[in-house]
């Protein structure tokens, strides 16, 4: 390897069990820790690449986490904010397993809805649904359409 070349990469340790979550928009991988619940109090150890160079996506986001595998409910909350991840998981230093996420066709239970008069904010018990479009999340009970931020209605 040129001396050059090893002054200009990006230099993560190897996991040696986990997720690696690649190709994250730009600026968005702690908004995929808060859905994750992550925040250092856990004992993970976690690696954050933000803003890094990427041929797909101009500027992109990475995300190791230890000792850590994603359930299909987390991974589809996650394909609402960075629909171009891929999901790589780790075990014994060797990628064993990698997946493009895949929005689902609804998220129950996971947004709010921004309209105060929706009945899912009133006091009926009900759970928040949403349907999965092509441009954004639209509300079972309002119709109310979520297109941009949606990581700012998360409520996990």
């Amino acid at each position: 390897m040129s001396s050059d070349r090893s002054e200009h990469e990006l230099r993560v340790s190897k996991i040696r069990n986990g997720t690696v979550i690649d190709h994250i928009a730009g600026g968005q991988a702690l908004n995929v820790l808060a859905i994750l619940g992550i925040d250092g109090s856990e004992g993970f150890g976690v690696s954050i690449g933000m803003n890094v160079p990427s041929d797909r996506l101009g500027h992109k986001d990475i995300l190791k986490v230890e000792g850590r595998e994603l359930s299909q409910s987390e991974v589809d909350v996650l394909s609402l904010i960075a629909p171009e991840a891929t999901i790589n998981i780790v075990r014994e230093y060797n990628v064993v397993e990698k997946n493009r996420v895949e929005p689902p066709e609804e998220v129950v239970g996971v947004l709010s809805c921004p309209n105060r008069n929706c009945i899912s904010n009133d006091s009926e018990p009900v759970e928040t649904r949403f349907e999965v479009l092509d441009e954004g999340v639209r509300c079972d009970y309002c119709s109310e359409i979520i297109r941009e931020q949606i990581a700012d209605h998360i409520d996990v």
